[in-house]
């Protein structure tokens, strides 16, 4: 009985190592990556969300509404590797207390920042900031920071007003930009007048020409006797002889 149950144990033993043999075999065999885009594009069919996303204002257009206490919260996700009090240590990241103005990658503090930020050139102003708060890593490729960015380009606008509190001289920070071009094509359209005096007077000469058109043709006699001797033309009978009406030509 013990032979039996020792043979028994022994197969399921071998069959669980076969089994294990054969999922490490069957891994090896098939595995392949993960492709980098799924699936296979059909020719007219539009992905899901594509082409859905509206293209960004300049910066500008989103400071004009920007608020610095919303700012302090998203800088936040910042705090792990930056201050931004005056006078505090730089950490993983360097202290940002008057960044704005600083020329890029050569601020004060000694921090040591990398060549790939350091080559950009020019300062810190809206617009860099902008771009390097939306990706660092597209801003300046092989910096050392490894935060992804933020896609919102109202946090960005947020936490720049709060870096321009960070500062002992605080700038006004820009009204948004004025679209000239939409406003000059709204004022034109609907400008009184313009179209009412285009339509009046396309009303006026079609009135005047139907009025021409139905207006009877006069021979000289007829005009005579109205009053109106002088009457020309290819159309108007002409009418000669002493008798003025016992020879008439046609014209």
């Amino acid at each position: 009985m013990k032979d039996r149950n020792n043979t028994i144990a022994g197969w399921v033993l071998f069959a669980g190592i076969v089994a294990l043999g054969g999922s490490v075999v069957t891994g090896e065999v098939y595995n392949h990556e993960r492709p980098e885009k799924m699936g296979y594009p059909i020719a007219g069919v539009v992905e899901e969300g594509a082409g859905a996303a509206v293209a960004e204002k300049p910066i500008e257009f989103y400071l004009a509404s920007a608020d610095a206490a919303k700012g302090a919260d998203v800088f936040k996700k910042c705090a792990a590797c930056h201050n931004a009090d005056k006078g505090g240590p730089n950490a993983l990241g360097p202290n940002l207390w008057g960044v704005i103005g600083e020329p890029i990658g050569k601020g004060a503090n000694g921090f040591a920042f990398s060549d790939a930020l350091s080559k950009i050139g020019g300062n810190w102003d809206w617009t860099s900031l902008n771009h390097w708060l939306a990706s660092p890593k597209a801003m300046a490729p092989g910096t050392k920071m490894t935060f992804a960015g933020l896609s919102n380009p109202q946090d960005r606008a947020n936490v720049i007003a709060f870096l321009n509190t960070k500062s002992d001289a605080l700038k006004p920070l820009p009204a948004a930009p004025k679209d000239a071009g939409a406003s000059g094509a709204s004022a034109a359209a609907g400008a009184p007048g313009a179209a009412d005096a285009k339509g009046q007077a396309e009303m006026k000469n079609g009135a005047g020409a139907q009025k021409a058109a139905n207006q009877p043709v006069l021979d000289e006699q007829q005009a005579a006797k109205g009053g109106s001797k002088n009457v020309g033309g290819p159309a108007a009978t002409k009418v000669t002889g002493p008798g003025g009406a016992d020879k008439i030509k046609g014209p």
